[in-house]
């Protein structure tokens, strides 16, 4: 949280956050089309139903898409909770 008179300074701090929330949704915005390729070509992560059918780095990364996007959600959600 900023706390100011200056109105520069509010502007400033202002259009950092915009930005800052333009950058995340466009992050998740990738992020989503990256698991959308793994859910097209795999269906849905089951780890015991596609244990031995995918190869584990794809599963790692698949994982790590998985959680890299909730991160961003929940950086995202923080970011527009922001008081100016």
């Amino acid at each position: 949280m900023v706390e100011t008179d200056n109105e520069w300074t509010k502007k400033k701090a202002k259009d950092i956050t915009q930005r800052e929330a333009e950058i995340l949704k466009e992050a998740i915005y990738r992020t989503r089309n990256k698991l959308n390729v793994f859910e097209t070509k795999y269906g849905s992560l089951d780890r015991n139903a596609r244990y031995g059918k995918i190869d584990d780095m794809e599963r790692l990364e698949w994982e790590g898409e998985l959680e890299t996007l909730e991160r961003l959600q929940k950086k995202i959600g923080i970011s527009r909770g922001n008081n100016l």
